[in-house]
């Protein structure tokens, strides 16, 4: 367990930013899922370097990265990340997240997300959040809509994945439909 810091907790997982002592961890899980993940994620590598290069991407202000953990033992049973984050008058980013083999169908997602989601909300004072999720990826497009996004549109060749680009469904959520909505600060306006 790489650190108990958890930003977030629910009954059963909480969530924690993505650190150095994950690798190992993440490293197994996306080995024993790789089945699973390479029709939907591609093939990726696992080396030390891709994986600094990945946290390297957090330390910018447009990427979050997150592990949903085990309360009782800090196990690692999925990720989520918070990409091409946009302030000023937008004040959204874009989510990507991973559920693994040895954990899915157990509701940890749907509580894990829900939880990045009301920091997104939150903390990190955001207002929309989208998601763009292959249409036969029937288990993500049920956990997006499990947690209240709309579907809006449906994006032709979106994603180079696997040699080839794949069409996606395009599901958002904004604060006021989670039930979070906050007016933005003054240093979250535009000038």
């Amino acid at each position: 367990m790489a650190s108990t810091r958890y930003l977030l907790r629910g009954p059963r997982v909480a969530v924690r930013h993505i650190c150095h002592q994950d690798y190992d961890e993440l490293t197994a899980l996306a080995q024993d899922s790789a089945e699973m993940l390479r029709r939907r994620l591609g093939v990726a590598e696992h080396t030390v370097e891709a994986f600094e290069s990945r946290l390297g991407r957090f330390e910018e202000p447009t990427h979050e990265g997150f592990v949903i953990c085990l309360h009782g033992n800090g196990a690692i049973l999925g990720g989520v990340n918070i990409n091409n984050i946009v302030r000023g008058a937008l004040q959204s980013g874009t989510l990507g997240y991973t559920a693994y083999a040895s954990t899915t169908g157990r509701g940890y997602m749907t509580e894990g997300l829900g939880l990045v989601v009301q920091h997104a909300f939150g903390d990190l004072g955001l207002h929309r959040l989208e998601a763009n999720i292959q249409p036969d990826n029937t288990p993500s497009l049920n956990l997006v809509k499990r947690l209240g996004f709309q579907r809006e549109g449906y994006s032709t060749a979106f994603q180079f994945i696997n040699g080839e680009w794949r069409d996606h469904e395009r599901w958002a959520i904004t604060a006021e439909m989670a039930g979070t909505a906050t007016q933005p600060t003054s240093r979250d306006q535009v000038c």
